[in-house]
């Protein structure tokens, strides 16, 4: 089903919270003219830690409300949906749902590339206690690049801190240099570390200052920004079914107001919310 320019066929962005708005903010940088479309499941978050199959039905009717809003094209900006859930959807639900639609995840474009920034082929992964124990970074960077040693260092505090408005307090810089100072302890080589969760890119600052020098730190906005770019461009089915009139919309599960204040310091620009159903 091809749409006429004047259909509305937003590309989907999703998160269980306001993580996802990060990621989103570097892809309309990236992208500015296309219409976008923001689901966070503020009121069923954290995804974190709960079951795959909670996570999986919980993504599975998100992908439904964004293909109900016209979307052919969706990313999960979670990495805890792009872990427990993204496999199982392509695979085994859009075949019947919606074979002419697309859902994309954060994982894959960023392991893509995390080998070409490091030197000694030493990765440091930090991100919360489920991605950490989905092993879904060590499993996909050991496919692209075999050589590349892997250390994950489980961040709990990070996301409550940014979630707190604590992440610019010297309170945050207690658990930052703690958590680094524990991945460092795997391998002093480490050279390149990934911040593999959303929420994380508000502490980059604070990350910065407590790695030696050199080190390289990867938000994964950027990559999925420049990732989606390149999938639009060998995909001239699914780029040419999205609406371009630089429109766009968020919605919670949650709270709109709630909603607002927050993810105004995720995307870095004020925010209108509206509170939907899934």
């Amino acid at each position: 089903m091809s749409n006429s320019k004047n259909d509305y066929a937003p590309i989907g962005v999703f998160d269980s919270g306001y993580g996802g708005l990060t990621v989103m903010k570097e892809i309309v940088r990236e992208l500015p003219g296309y219409d976008y479309l923001y689901l966070g499941d503020n009121a069923r978050s954290p995804y974190g830690t709960r079951s795959f199959e909670t996570v999986y039905r919980y993504t599975l009717e998100a992908v439904k409300w964004f293909f109900a809003q016209g979307c052919p094209l969706v990313v999960l900006a979670c990495n805890t949906a792009s872990a427990k859930a993204l496999r199982s959807i392509q695979q085994n639900d859009l075949p019947t749902l919606a074979p002419d639609r697309r859902v994309l995840g954060v994982i894959r474009p960023t392991t893509e590339v995390i080998g070409n920034y490091s030197r000694t082929n030493k990765v440091g992964i930090l991100a919360t206690a489920g991605t950490v124990a989905s092993g879904s970074y060590r499993i996909e960077i050991e496919k692209f690049f075999p050589e590349v040693e892997v250390y994950q260092e489980a961040c709990p505090m990070w996301v409550p801190l940014v979630e707190n408005g604590e992440h610019d307090q010297a309170g945050a810089d207690y658990f930052i240099e703690k958590n680094i100072r524990e991945l460092l302890s795997s391998d002093e080589k480490i050279d390149t570390v990934l911040l593999a969760c959303t929420h994380y890119p508000l502490l980059a600052e604070k990350i910065r200052k407590h790695l030696p020098a050199g080190v390289e730190v990867l938000s994964q906005g950027e990559i999925v920004a420049a990732s989606l770019q390149e999938y639009l461009q060998r995909h001239p089915e699914i780029q040419g079914r999205l609406s371009a009139t630089g429109k766009r919309r968020f919605c919670t599960t949650d709270d709109p107001g709630n909603f607002e204040r927050q993810a105004t310091k995720f995307f870095g620009a004020p925010v209108n919310a509206e509170q939907v159903e899934l």
